[in-house]
């Protein structure tokens, strides 16, 4: 624990695909913070825009990862929580930045003060929801289940130490499933409003359905990897009254009908999380549900 007084060395870590404008934005924005990140690592997961020759020209001083073949944004950053050399990893899509440019200062202090926190996350000024673009209160600090890693710093020595992100989820639901790993552990995932992001939240690569049947697949095998036996047969069941709740509430009936989609997807992934599987203990999981 003593350890993160005297490193601190900060890790910028973004995974992007085919937003290219977006990721240009974001650069622009790293370049300007004061102090500069000691490193900054990009993956290029599957694109054909010209992102790669961008970075390669514009931005020589960030490692760059390059997936000729999309492998998805959760196994791109937990090859990247793995490579980093920073102490401190912040967490950013391409479309998403620190507003502060002495953000780097403002996380090492706050990790200086709270050596129990293992991701600090903070309120972000989306596109997505447009009160927040004026919004100037954004309340008080407080601990929670989950955290977006398109605002997020993460300490990665503890990342080290925990299963991490599931790479078999590809993309979405990996930080609610990290959150409870570092709860169990005895860890914090804490909202901080010590700075806030800019989250342009850019529409193109984000299919409202596809999305919402990786959400529910991923939070299902979550579910089989971390809940403990007998309680995981309830929770299970729950998962999927409360998925098919939602998509009906959203979508009426015609979504409804859709929802085979996703269950079929996480059979298939049944044999490799009951193989994987390390349940934690159901007091840990309940003090996780209780969470905000």
């Amino acid at each position: 624990m003593d350890k993160i007084n005297s490193l601190q060395k900060v890790t910028v870590m973004i995974t992007t695909k085919n937003r290219l404008d977006d990721l240009k934005r974001t650069c622009a924005v790293l370049k300007t913070l004061n102090p500069a990140p000691d490193e900054i690592l990009i993956t290029a997961d599957g694109c054909t825009d010209g992102t790669v020759t961008y970075v390669q020209q514009n931005l020589p001083e960030a490692k760059l990862i390059i997936n000729e073949i999309g492998r998805g944004s959760v196994p791109s950053r937990d090859r990247m929580m793995r490579e980093a050399t920073g102490d401190l990893v912040l967490a950013l899509d391409d479309d998403s930045y620190p507003e502060q440019i002495d953000c780097i200062g403002i996380i090492k202090s706050f990790f200086e003060q709270h050596l129990q926190v293992a991701v600090v996350h903070f309120p972000q000024r989306t596109d997505e929801y447009p009160e927040t673009l004026e919004q100037q209160d954004f309340g008080q600090p407080y601990p929670t289940r989950s955290f977006a890693n398109s605002g997020a710093c993460l300490r990665r020595d503890i990342y080290l130490q925990l299963p991490g992100f599931e790479s078999k989820f590809f993309h979405m639901y990996e930080e609610p499933d990290y959150g409870l790993q570092c709860t169990a552990a005895g860890y914090q995932i804490y909202y901080a409003p010590i700075l806030t992001i800019r989250h342009h939240y850019s529409p193109q690569n984000r299919g409202s359905f596809r999305s919402h049947h990786q959400h529910a697949r991923n939070e299902l095998w979550s579910t089989l990897l971390r809940c403990p036996f007998p309680q995981v047969i309830l929770v299970i069941c729950y998962r999927l009254f409360s998925q098919a709740k939602f998509v009906t509430l959203r979508a009426g009936f015609s979504g409804l009908i859709r929802e085979p989609l996703w269950w079929q997807e996480a059979l298939q992934g049944l044999p490799y999380c009951l193989i994987k599987r390390q349940p934690v203990t159901w007091q840990q999981y309940q003090q996780w549900l209780k969470l905000p």
